[in-house]
Protein backbone atom coordinates (compact mmCIF):
# COMPACT_ATOMS: atom_id res chain seq x y z
CA UNK A 1 0.00 0.00 0.00
CA UNK A 2 1.54 3.49 -1.17
CA UNK A 3 1.95 6.19 1.14
CA UNK A 4 -1.15 7.81 -0.30
CA UNK A 5 -3.55 5.59 0.58
CA UNK A 6 -2.71 5.26 4.26
CA UNK A 7 -2.54 9.18 4.86
CA UNK A 8 -5.86 9.94 6.57
CA UNK A 9 -7.19 13.14 5.05
CA UNK A 10 -9.43 14.88 7.40
CA UNK A 11 -12.43 16.99 6.22
CA UNK A 12 -13.51 19.82 8.37
CA UNK A 13 -16.86 22.63 7.60
CA UNK A 14 -18.70 24.54 10.12
CA UNK A 15 -22.62 25.32 10.38
CA UNK A 16 -24.18 28.56 11.81
CA UNK A 17 -22.29 31.80 10.92
CA UNK A 18 -24.79 33.72 10.08
CA UNK A 19 -27.63 33.60 12.55
CA UNK A 20 -28.32 35.57 15.27
CA UNK A 21 -28.41 32.66 17.88
CA UNK A 22 -27.16 29.78 19.02
CA UNK A 23 -23.11 28.05 18.94
CA UNK A 24 -21.45 27.76 16.13
CA UNK A 25 -20.72 24.12 15.16
CA UNK A 26 -17.97 22.17 13.56
CA UNK A 27 -17.34 18.97 12.43
CA UNK A 28 -14.58 16.72 11.42
CA UNK A 29 -14.57 13.76 9.40
CA UNK A 30 -11.76 11.18 7.94
CA UNK A 31 -13.98 8.79 5.63
CA UNK A 32 -13.05 5.53 4.71
CA UNK A 33 -11.79 5.13 1.23
CA UNK A 34 -12.80 1.72 1.16
CA UNK A 35 -16.66 2.34 2.02
CA UNK A 36 -17.42 5.18 -0.19
CA UNK A 37 -20.72 7.40 0.88
CA UNK A 38 -22.45 8.45 -2.37
CA UNK A 39 -24.90 11.47 -2.66
CA UNK A 40 -21.69 13.29 -0.33
CA UNK A 41 -22.68 17.02 -1.39
CA UNK A 42 -22.65 20.63 0.19
CA UNK A 43 -25.10 20.04 2.83
CA UNK A 44 -26.88 23.58 2.11
CA UNK A 45 -27.56 21.84 -1.28
CA UNK A 46 -29.71 19.06 0.57
CA UNK A 47 -32.86 18.63 1.40
CA UNK A 48 -33.31 18.05 5.34
CA UNK A 49 -34.46 14.44 4.42
CA UNK A 50 -31.03 13.57 2.70
CA UNK A 51 -28.70 15.52 5.43
CA UNK A 52 -30.29 13.33 8.07
CA UNK A 53 -29.91 10.33 5.77
CA UNK A 54 -26.19 10.74 5.04
CA UNK A 55 -25.31 11.88 8.69
CA UNK A 56 -26.13 8.56 9.81
CA UNK A 57 -24.41 6.80 6.91
CA UNK A 58 -21.56 9.61 7.95
CA UNK A 59 -21.85 8.55 11.67
CA UNK A 60 -21.59 4.32 10.37
CA UNK A 61 -18.88 4.21 8.28
CA UNK A 62 -16.72 7.25 8.48
CA UNK A 63 -13.08 6.02 10.57
CA UNK A 64 -13.31 8.77 12.62
CA UNK A 65 -16.10 11.54 13.12
CA UNK A 66 -16.53 14.30 15.70
CA UNK A 67 -18.73 17.04 16.27
CA UNK A 68 -18.25 20.16 18.66
CA UNK A 69 -19.32 23.99 19.19
CA UNK A 70 -18.14 27.28 20.09
CA UNK A 71 -21.25 28.88 22.17
CA UNK A 72 -22.77 32.37 21.86
CA UNK A 73 -20.75 33.75 24.79
CA UNK A 74 -17.45 32.94 23.14
CA UNK A 75 -18.64 34.12 19.82
CA UNK A 76 -19.48 37.63 21.30
CA UNK A 77 -15.65 37.53 22.96
CA UNK A 78 -13.53 36.88 20.28
CA UNK A 79 -16.23 37.36 17.10
CA UNK A 80 -17.43 34.85 14.47
CA UNK A 81 -14.61 34.07 12.57
CA UNK A 82 -12.57 32.95 15.47
CA UNK A 83 -15.23 31.49 17.49
CA UNK A 84 -16.00 28.79 14.17
CA UNK A 85 -12.30 28.34 13.69
CA UNK A 86 -12.29 27.47 17.63
CA UNK A 87 -15.21 24.76 17.14
CA UNK A 88 -12.90 23.81 14.16
CA UNK A 89 -9.72 22.93 16.20
CA UNK A 90 -11.84 21.23 19.13
CA UNK A 91 -13.68 18.96 16.57
CA UNK A 92 -10.08 18.22 14.98
CA UNK A 93 -8.84 17.34 18.33
CA UNK A 94 -11.62 15.41 19.51
CA UNK A 95 -11.37 12.47 16.49
CA UNK A 96 -10.31 8.93 17.64
CA UNK A 97 -8.01 9.49 15.06
CA UNK A 98 -5.29 11.81 14.40
CA UNK A 99 -5.17 12.89 10.93
CA UNK A 100 -2.27 13.40 8.40
CA UNK A 101 -3.81 16.46 7.41
CA UNK A 102 -6.86 18.90 7.38
CA UNK A 103 -8.60 20.40 4.50
CA UNK A 104 -10.68 23.17 6.02
CA UNK A 105 -13.79 24.61 3.59
CA UNK A 106 -12.96 28.35 3.59
CA UNK A 107 -10.60 31.08 3.37
CA UNK A 108 -9.14 30.43 6.91
CA UNK A 109 -7.70 27.42 8.99
CA UNK A 110 -7.79 27.11 12.63
CA UNK A 111 -4.47 26.53 14.58
CA UNK A 112 -3.13 23.10 14.62
CA UNK A 113 -0.67 21.01 15.04
CA UNK A 114 -0.83 18.98 11.75
CA UNK A 115 -0.74 20.38 8.40
CA UNK A 116 -3.70 22.30 7.29
CA UNK A 117 -4.72 24.36 4.04
CA UNK A 118 -8.28 25.93 3.25
CA UNK A 119 -10.26 25.05 0.48
CA UNK A 120 -12.71 27.54 -1.37
CA UNK A 121 -15.89 25.94 -2.17
CA UNK A 122 -14.36 22.69 -0.08
CA UNK A 123 -17.83 21.45 0.54
CA UNK A 124 -19.02 21.03 -2.95
CA UNK A 125 -15.27 19.30 -4.36
CA UNK A 126 -14.17 17.62 -0.86
CA UNK A 127 -16.30 14.66 -0.05
CA UNK A 128 -14.47 14.70 3.62
CA UNK A 129 -15.54 18.21 3.68
CA UNK A 130 -18.77 17.31 2.02
CA UNK A 131 -19.53 15.10 5.09
CA UNK A 132 -18.30 17.78 7.72
CA UNK A 133 -20.82 20.23 6.51
CA UNK A 134 -23.20 17.53 6.67
CA UNK A 135 -22.33 16.50 10.16
CA UNK A 136 -22.21 20.04 11.34
CA UNK A 137 -25.74 21.61 9.72
CA UNK A 138 -27.55 18.33 11.14
CA UNK A 139 -26.34 18.89 14.86
CA UNK A 140 -26.90 22.55 14.89
CA UNK A 141 -30.35 22.06 12.90
CA UNK A 142 -30.68 19.09 15.97
CA UNK A 143 -29.77 21.64 18.76
CA UNK A 144 -31.87 24.68 17.56
CA UNK A 145 -35.08 22.46 17.77
CA UNK A 146 -34.07 21.87 21.05
CA UNK A 147 -33.93 25.05 21.81
CA UNK A 148 -37.29 26.19 20.59
CA UNK A 149 -38.59 24.02 23.38
CA UNK A 150 -37.07 26.48 25.69
CA UNK A 151 -37.45 29.55 23.76
CA UNK A 152 -40.80 28.77 21.71
CA UNK A 153 -41.81 32.09 21.15
CA UNK A 154 -38.48 33.42 18.93
CA UNK A 155 -39.58 30.06 16.28
CA UNK A 156 -36.17 28.63 16.68
CA UNK A 157 -37.84 25.48 14.68
CA UNK A 158 -38.73 27.82 11.47
CA UNK A 159 -35.07 29.56 11.06
CA UNK A 160 -32.75 28.18 13.54
CA UNK A 161 -31.63 31.40 14.43
CA UNK A 162 -31.06 32.93 11.15
CA UNK A 163 -32.36 36.81 11.13
CA UNK A 164 -35.32 35.98 9.33
CA UNK A 165 -38.33 38.48 8.81
CA UNK A 166 -39.80 36.34 11.70
CA UNK A 167 -37.11 36.47 13.66
CA UNK A 168 -36.37 40.29 13.68
CA UNK A 169 -39.63 40.79 14.79
CA UNK A 170 -39.88 38.22 17.31
CA UNK A 171 -36.86 39.96 18.51
CA UNK A 172 -38.44 43.28 18.51
CA UNK A 173 -41.53 41.82 20.25
CA UNK A 174 -39.80 39.64 23.33
CA UNK A 175 -36.25 41.07 23.46
CA UNK A 176 -33.25 38.96 23.30
CA UNK A 177 -32.65 36.27 25.46
CA UNK A 178 -28.80 34.42 26.68
CA UNK A 179 -28.60 32.39 23.23
CA UNK A 180 -28.61 35.57 21.35
CA UNK A 181 -25.23 36.53 20.17
CA UNK A 182 -25.27 39.57 21.67
CA UNK A 183 -22.71 41.32 19.53
CA UNK A 184 -24.65 40.81 16.05
CA UNK A 185 -25.74 44.40 14.59
CA UNK A 186 -29.53 43.50 14.75
CA UNK A 187 -29.29 41.92 18.32
CA UNK A 188 -27.10 44.56 19.68
CA UNK A 189 -29.72 46.90 18.47
CA UNK A 190 -32.65 45.50 20.26
CA UNK A 191 -30.30 45.75 23.42
CA UNK A 192 -29.76 49.23 23.44
CA UNK A 193 -33.17 50.14 22.32
CA UNK A 194 -34.51 48.25 25.38
CA UNK A 195 -31.85 50.14 27.40
CA UNK A 196 -33.25 53.22 26.08
CA UNK A 197 -36.47 52.22 27.05
CA UNK A 198 -35.60 51.26 30.69
CA UNK A 199 -33.27 54.67 31.46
Amino acid sequence: MNNEQTRLICGVDEAGRGPLAGAVFAAAVILDRKRPIHGLADSKKLSGKNRERLAAEIKEHALAWAIARAEAEEIDRINILQASLLAMRRAIESLALEPSEALIDGLHCPELALPCRAVVKGDSSVAEISAASILAKTARDGEMLRLHLQYPQYGFDRHKGYPTAMHLEALRRHGACEIHRLSFAPVRLVVLTQRSKEA
